[in-house]
This record gives structure tokens, sequence and C-alpha cells, in this order.
């Protein structure tokens, strides 16, 4: 595994991983496996296994990545939507780093795979326009990516909903009203990325851009309730390879600081717990930090390679109440202490900080 020379190569582990067929029992006892993915001491991740027809439509939409990210530019700008900082339609080089600089390396296309209309109140619209807003679909040059991308953040939000069912179990929220599975079920918020990490030599980044361990995707923590999310598709000019370098991939911060690469297989979904639900569930289900590593290589190895991925932001409504604890670790700068701010609120002081909005 390569690493740079003044450090050893990170520890590499599996997820925790439960069948489909396991989350489907209510009665099953899961919290062992919960905790050990999501609880305080956890890696903030775990993956689900034997989903029918995962494979098929986790390849049916990521084979599309190149297509759409090679869209004429003029095309794709008929695709943004500005008012919404972004977050439907096509966006790239909107969002900031944790170093403060543009994100050139990967494009995004967001859109509610539930709701092509989530309200029809225009106050709302104009309040939250990141969640209110109208899904943009490619429908004249890319009309097969609309079904693709509902089927698939469907199926995901569907086996996210039997997971928060046995994280409300052991967080002892089962049927509370900050439970994640009611949350969920209640949320007209849910938002699809679809991402395409361009090849190294895409843009205007620096050699040493790749160089770092968050090359691909800066560190963050997702401030949703849960993410639901596909391994990535490598390719090199449409065609399909195996990643080249085995340090790439997806890295976690532990509690202790501790960088760790994990892994999980390509027919699994892997879940994130989200800011949102460590606040909900007063730390007993827990956020942790994670970037993207690209691909790095000698000669011509990686050279060329693009990744495409799928994440499924499920989310609060714009309209729950999040009550902040008097010890907050997370956007301390944003939030403060034992302050009451709806979820749409918050998403609004977050987007001010990670998009870069020419006004």
């Amino acid at each position: 595994m390569s690493s740079s020379s003044d450090q050893l190569p990170p520890l590499t582990l599996r997820t925790v991983s439960i069948s489909y067929s396991e989350l489907r029992d209510r009665n099953a006892d899961l919290s062992a496996k919960i905790e050990q993915g999501f609880g305080p001491n956890g890696f903030g991740i775990l993956s689900i296994s034997e989903v029918p027809g995962y494979s098929l439509w986790r390849k049916n939409l990521l084979q599309l990545g190149p297509r759409l990210a090679n869209l004429p530019e003029d095309v794709k700008m008929e695709l943004e939507d500005p008012n919404s900082r972004y977050n439907f339609g096509w966006s790239h080089g909107k969002e900031k780093l944790e170093s403060g600089k543009l994100d050139l390396l990967k494009g995004s296309f967001y859109a509610n795979p539930i709701l092509d209309v989530p309200t029809t109140e225009q106050s709302l619209i104009e309040r939250y326009p990141s969640y209110c807003g109208l899904n943009i679909w490619p429908r004249k040059v890319l009309p097969e990516l609309e079904t693709a991308f509902k089927t698939l953040g469907k199926l995901i939000l569907d086996v996210g909903l039997l997971l928060a069912y046995h994280c409300d179990r052991y967080a002892m929220l089962e049927g509370t009203e900050g439970g994640l599975e009611r949350t969920l079920v209640r949320s007209r918020c849910h938002k699809g990325r679809f991402l395409y990490y361009f090849p190294a030599q895409h843009g205007q980044q620096t050699a040493d851009a790749h160089d770092s361990m968050s090359s691909w995707c800066g560190w963050h923590t997702d401030h949703g309730s849960l993410t639901g999310l596909t391994r990535g598709m490598f390719s090199r000019n449409g065609v399909g390879v195996v990643c080249p370098d085995s340090a790439a991939g997806l890295y976690i911060r532990t509690r202790t600081g501790e960088i760790v690469k994990v892994e999980y297989g390509e027919d699994e979904i892997a879940y994130q717990i989200g800011e949102t639900t460590e606040i909900l569930s007063s730390g007993r289900l827990c956020a942790t930090p994670h970037c993207v590593r690209a691909p790095q290589g000698e000669g011509d190895a990686a050279a060329g390679v693009d990744r495409t991925t799928f994440a499924l932001f499920m989310q609060p409504d714009w309209d729950q109440k999040l009550n902040f604890p008097e010890e907050l670790h997370i956007h301390q700068e944003l939030i403060q202490s034992n302050r009451s701010l709806t979820f749409g609120e918050y998403t609004e002081k977050l987007l001010d900080k990670y998009y870069h909005l020419k006004m």
C-alpha cells in the first residue's frame, strides 16, 4: 500500500456487515453490530449485503457517470441551479474543500429521488431552496439517468429505513420524536448525489493535491441523518478498470485520531451516520470524519482513471427542530451551544460555509 514517506501505511479494515435477511427481521437483535459500526467507539460506518436487485441498479447508474460529466459545457450549464446553492442538478467547482479552495476534482448531480416536487408552497421554496426546489433531469441528452437515479435512490432509502429501525432499538429511540426511522419516514428532504471524480490530470489541480490523503474529497462529516453509499466504479476512457492503487478509497478518522481505510464489497451498500443523528441521539450514534483518496502510481498506472459513485443523504424534514447540546464539538464556529434550529436553518448555515457563490 502506498503512503507518504513520513508515515506508515494506514490500517485497512473491513466494515461491519449485516445481511439483508437479518435486517428485515424486526425481532433480530442487531445491537452488537450497530454498536460496533455506529456506537461511540465505532467507525461510523457499516454495510448491508445481499440486497435484492442492488447490484444491477448500481451498475446501471454508475456507468452513466462519465457520459454525464463529459456532456458539452453549455449543456451542463443548463442543468445548473445557482438558486439552490447548486444542490439540484449539475455542480462543478462551486464547493469549497477544507483548505478553502474550490473543489475542481469532482462533479456532482443532485436530485431528490423520491419527490420531483417536494412542495408547492412558495414561501418554503424561497426559504429552503436547497431542499424545496425542483429536480432538473437531462431528459433530452441522457434520458436513462432519471430512472436509474430514482430506482437506486429509492432502494437505498428502503434499506436505510430498515437499518434506522434497528438503530432506534439500540439507541432506545424507538417510536420517539427524535427516532431515526420516524425522522426519515416523514421527511421530504432526501437528496441523492451522483458523483464523478475526474481523472488526475483534469482541471487546474497541482501534483501536490494528489499527494494528499483527501485528494478526491476533503475531510468532512455528513450533516444529515444517514448516508447510503455505493462502492465506487473506476474506468478509463469509458472502460471499466480495477483501481490501480490499493491506497485509494474511503478513509475515516477514528475517535482517537487514527486514520483508517475502510472497505466493503461492491455488492454491499455502506451506511454512515450523519451529524443530525448524533445530535438527536445525544451521542449514542456517532458521525465520523471521512475523506476520499485518489489513485496514485508510478508511470501511467493511475493516469486517466476516473471514479463514479452515488450517495443518498437521508435527512430530516426541513422543519424538524434540532436541539444542540451544551457540549458541542461540530461546527462550533457556526452553532451556539444550547441553540435550537430547524434542519433547514442548520443546512443553510453549512451551505454558506462550503459553497462559493458569485453574488
